[in-house]
């Protein structure tokens, strides 16, 4: 029965989709349009789809017709008739209109002939207008891309060109001497639009000279508004695991992949958003020079952001916790989550687990180092 009820609102979906309808010349006494539709379900769904045609297409008078029952709708007043035989072919002259609309806004580059065929099956294509078109549209698809690439234009259009003069140049070849300097440049940082909605940015802090660096995604809501780091909900949690570990939190450096908070509006609050690969990229030259002033002998990289703009990868996280990878930049990176997962675990048994591979890392990082 859920099989059969699940067919019959597909079949009502359909039929909402694919009636066409023809105008035909108004009745003289009349002053609305005239149409006609044939249609072919498969169900007795005429009269529990009808009222959705009434509300669609209040302006107009009109009929379907279908083998299962007909409907009819004169000034807003449904009526319901038997089924009938398939008329006589319907002649619209705003269908030749309609097809050479449709064929301008086929899109070869976008083609996917199984998705369509799902959408549109072709059961459906003996009655509407536009199916005499598909054949011939899927079979030069590809002819249509290639010649969409070759039209393509070769040069920067001339507004483009106004506008170079007033592009920011990233300051590429500017290094600080020092991490006063360093986090001077930091504080004032416009590489991408993400200082535009945070506090602050919030800099790296621990010894000038560390053994240990630990890289964190970005700032949270209590970071951004208190200008440190870690000191939020996923940094208690990042405390504890120092605790556990052995290792002092103030003998290690502490600095985020991305130093300004990238958060939504919902309502009230600021819910955190994770940066988009060109943030992480833009803020890589910061990390760098950091990694270059404190000089640490291992990088301990917390998560899925910090993971990618170390090495290069941030995919499959989980499976590479533990293990310790070349870096784009600077000494070896010794892989594991972030304490933020430990929050997010959907039980307390998952949240042990990241607890104790959190633990492990630091542990890992101490002997090493």
């Amino acid at each position: 029965l859920r099989v059969l009820a699940k067919l019959v609102k597909r079949d009502a979906h359909k039929m909402k989709a694919f009636v066409r309808f023809c105008e035909q010349d108004a009745v003289p006494a009349s002053a609305r349009r005239q149409f006609t539709a044939w249609f072919e379900p498969d169900h007795f769904i005429v009269e529990a789809t009808a009222p959705f045609f009434a509300r669609r297409f209040g302006d107009m008078d009109w009929h379907i017709a279908t083998p299962n029952g007909c409907a009819t709708c004169v000034g807003g007043t449904l009526d319901f008739a038997p089924g009938v035989a398939k008329p006589a072919a319907l002649a619209d002259p705003t269908e030749e209109l309609w097809r050479t609309y449709y064929t301008n806004i086929f899109n070869p580059a976008r083609l996917k002939v199984k998705a369509m065929q799902a959408e549109m099956p072709k059961k459906y294509w003996k009655n509407l207008p536009e199916a005499v078109l598909i054949p011939a549209l899927v079979a030069s698809a590809e002819e249509r891309v290639i010649a969409m690439r070759e039209q393509a234009a070769s040069q920067p259009v001339p507004r483009s060109l106004r506008m170079v003069p007033y592009q920011r140049v990233l300051p590429e070849s500017i290094t600080a001497p020092d991490r006063a300097a360093l986090n001077q440049q930091i504080s004032t940082c416009t590489r991408c639009a993400l200082h535009c909605t945070a506090t602050q940015a919030v800099l790296g802090e621990g010894p000038d000279r560390a053994a240990i660096m630990v890289v964190g995604e970005q700032p949270g809501d209590q970071e951004d508004l208190a200008g440190r780091a870690f000191i939020g909900p996923a940094g208690r949690e990042l405390d504890a695991a120092f605790d556990r570990s052995g290792l002092a939190r103030s003998g290690v450096y502490l600095t985020n992949a991305v130093k300004h908070f990238k958060h939504q509006m919902r309502g009230k609050r600021r819910l955190h958003q994770r940066p988009a690969r060109t943030e992480i990229e833009l803020c890589r030259w910061w990390l760098k020079q950091e990694v270059a002033l404190v000089a640490p002998r291992l990088v301990i990289a917390l998560g899925t952001t910090a993971g990618l703009a170390l090495t290069g990868n941030g995919a499959a996280i989980t499976a590479r916790q533990g293990q310790t990878e070349a870096s784009l930049f600077g000494p070896p990176v010794l892989i594991t989550g972030h304490p933020a997962a430990i929050l997010r675990a959907p039980d307390p048994a998952r949240a042990e687990v990241l607890r104790g591979e959190l633990t492990a890392a630091l542990v890992t990082a101490r002997l090493q180092t």
